[in-house]
Formats: C-alpha cells, sequence, structure tokens
C-alpha cells in the first residue's frame, strides 16, 4: 500500500526548476532579482572570519542580529523574528495560522510562494486582481470572512514593482478584523522613493497584534545566497510564531553577515545609485522599442509582451534568463531583474532582435 499523501498537497504542482540558457557562457541572470554588485564587502569579511568555527551549532536565538535590528527599528528584541529567507517565514505563518479549509486573501500577480504556501496547508487562496498593475485593497477588503485567517500584502509589490501609499494601507487596516493577521512584505521596501510609502513600525511598537512585516537581506545587501530574512511584529505574535521555527534555522554564516550587511553603508548607497541608472536605462532602452514598462520601486521591471513564455525561452536562448510572468497571474507580462550595466544593454539588444524577427 502506498504512503497517504495529503490531496491538497499532491494538488500543487512541483516548484519549477531555473530556466537555464544554452551551453556555452554562463546566462546573464536577469530573473531572480539579485543584487548585481555582488554581495556587501563588510559582509563577506566577516564571514570568511567565521569560517574556522564552522564546526559550531549558529546560535538558536540569534541574539546579536535580533538586537542589532530590534536597535534600528526601536522595538525590542522580542518583536523580531529571523528566518532562512524571507520563503522560510512564508512557509511558517502559513502553518502557524492557516488549517484545513481556512481562508487567506491575497492578489493574483503578486508573489508566487503566497499562493502555494497556503495551498501547502490545505487553506484556500483567495486571489483578488489587481487593479491598475497594483493591489486593490478595497477589494481584499471586501474579499474577508468570518473564514479569512491571513491576509498578504506586497508592498512594493512582486513582480509589477507598484506600490500602495500610506493612507490607503491604513484604511485597509482599519477595515481588517482583529482575529485576521495581515502580512506586510517588505522585500524591496530600501529601494522606495516614495514619500508617502507606509510606515508600519509605529503600529508595531503601539503594540498592534495582527500586523507582521517582513524583510530580507537577499535584495539590497545581496545576501540572496545566504537565505536570511526577518520579520517584526508584536512580541506575543512572535513568540507564538517562533513555536514552528526549526531550532538551528539561521546559520552562523547568514547571522554573522547580515550584522556586517547593516552597517555597510557604502555598498547600500552603490547598490540605489546603481539601481535608479538602471531603471533609466531599461525603462528608456524598451520604451524606445515599443513596449510599456512598469518602472516601480524595486530593483527590476515589469514589461508587457506579446507572449510572456515564447519571450522569455527565446532570450534564455540568447543567454538572458529573464521570468515569464503568467504562472503568476500575469499572462503576456516578464519581469527583467536589473543587472550590470552591459548587462542591461545585453538585455536591450536581445529584446529587440526578437522582436524584430517576430
Amino acid at each position: 500500500m502506498p504512503i497517504r499523501k495529503k490531496p491538497f498537497l499532491q494538488a500543487l504542482s512541483p516548484a519549477p526548476p531555473p530556466r537555464l540558457g544554452p551551453a556555452g557562457p554562463p546566462p546573464l541572470r536577469m530573473a531572480a532579482n539579485e543584487n548585481p554588485l555582488g554581495p556587501s564587502p563588510r559582509a563577506v569579511a566577516a564571514a570568511q572570519a567565521a569560517l574556522a568555527e564552522l564546526h559550531r551549532y549558529p546560535d538558536a536565538g540569534g541574539a546579536a542580529l535580533k538586537h542589532a535590528l530590534a536597535a534600528r527599528a526601536t522595538l525590542a528584541p522580542e518583536s523580531v523574528m529571523l528566518g532562512n529567507g524571507s520563503d522560510e517565514l512564508i512557509l511558517l505563518i502559513c502553518h502557524a495560522i492557516l488549517g484545513e479549509g481556512d481562508e487567506a486573501v491575497l492578489a493574483q500577480g503578486s508573489f508566487i510562494s503566497y499562493a502555494r504556501r497556503i495551498q501547502a496547508q490545505g487553506a484556500i487562496a483567495r486571489q483578488i486582481p489587481l487593479r491598475d498593475m497594483t493591489h486593490d485593497l478595497p477589494a481584499m477588503a471586501a474579499a474577508i470572512t468570518p473564514h479569512t485567517r491571513l491576509v498578504f500584502v506586497c508592498n512594493p509589490n512582486n513582480p509589477t514593482g507598484t506600490t500602495v501609499g500610506e493612507a490607503e494601507l491604513l484604511a485597509f487596516l482599519e477595515q481588517v478584523p482583529d482575529e485576521v493577521l495581515v502580512v506586510v512584505d517588505e522585500a524591496y521596501i530600501e529601494f522606495v522613493t516614495r514619500p508617502d510609502f507606509p510606515d508600519l513600525l509605529p503600529l508595531i511598537r503601539a503594540g498592534r497584534d495582527n500586523l507582521l512585516l517582513l524583510r530580507t537581506f537577499a535584495k539590497i545587501h545581496g545576501l540572496a545566497g545566504l537565505r536570511l530574512g526577518y520579520a517584526f511584529g508584536a512580541p506575543d505574535l512572535i513568540a507564538y510564531l517562533e513555536r514552528a521555527r526549526p531550532v538551528f534555522n539561521v546559520n552562523t554564516l547568514a547571522q554573522i553577515a547580515g550584522l556586517a550587511a547593516l552597517d555597510d553603508t557604502d555598498h547600500l548607497a552603490r547598490s540605489l545609485a546603481h539601481a535608479a541608472h538602471s531603471r533609466t536605462v531599461l525603462c528608456e532602452g524598451l520604451g524606445a522599442l515599443g513596449l510599456t514598462v512598469i518602472p516601480g520601486e524595486t530593483n527590476f521591471v515589469a514589461v508587457a509582451v506579446p507572449d510572456d513564455q515564447a519571450l522569455a525561452a527565446a532570450l534564455a536562448q540568447r543567454g538572458v534568463l529573464v521570468t515569464p510572468l503568467s504562472g503568476w497571474g500575469l499572462p503576456g507580462w516578464i519581469r527583467i531583474s536589473f543587472g550590470a550595466d552591459d548587462e542591461n544593454r545585453a538585455c536591450i539588444a536581445a529584446l529587440g532582435e526578437i522582436l524584430a524577427n517576430a
């Protein structure tokens, strides 16, 4: 007799393998929103200095990094949770909050992991279409039912790069019942220039216990390979979520590198300047090809194309990896991560060749 499998987990498609280019030189990686300038140099130096201690288990509580993050956010360390990347935190949140048959509300056309993690718990993902390529918060509020336990808001939104402002988000939060947890994913917050972007930390300081903020070291700090994310929330909420966390989920190098990256202001400034320059180059170059581009406030752009899957495959054959978004609920769009200057230009040129031969 075969082992019993959960039908809702069996129904999920396997996680897709990474899109690979043709044999030959390494492809241009413009699909995963990585930092093309590399990791924080301070983080690299700190991690190298720690290599001789890898026979020791990591600090299970991540005390040094938690205290540093808490100090910068003017929170108690008990308001900080660490994760093996933001994706693990999303998984742990869904595991801790959702049961079979529960509901979660999210945007259709947002980070693909939300729906997968919800469905992996046997819960129902209520996906609300984007409005003007950003979250339709009034429609999301209206979708909340007595069965709703969880809401995801990605701000800035991945993969569109769009944002919602403070007034709109605060009005939305007031409509959410106290027993529903709102997770606001701020993975790209360091790139934002919008003057009315919501600062939700005061709500955490005031003790709001149905709000959780997610952030990451993968993007601006360039530590994607070490898998390090973190969350801010009320101490009681964090203490509850910690019960679902594996004891040694964040490894030693990630903790040490993350702590060093927080102080690497030079790398932060260079990364922000490069992102601003790359956004201009890609928007102008893609616009000149007649394509509609959403500039966003992240380290990528979303681009409308005739056939996202076919175009991504054609680019991969030319050694340029981008993300087709039909699987994210946005057919006819691709996401292009910022690369180095020559990579940005090569991507534009490859797109021009494909479109000219279409």
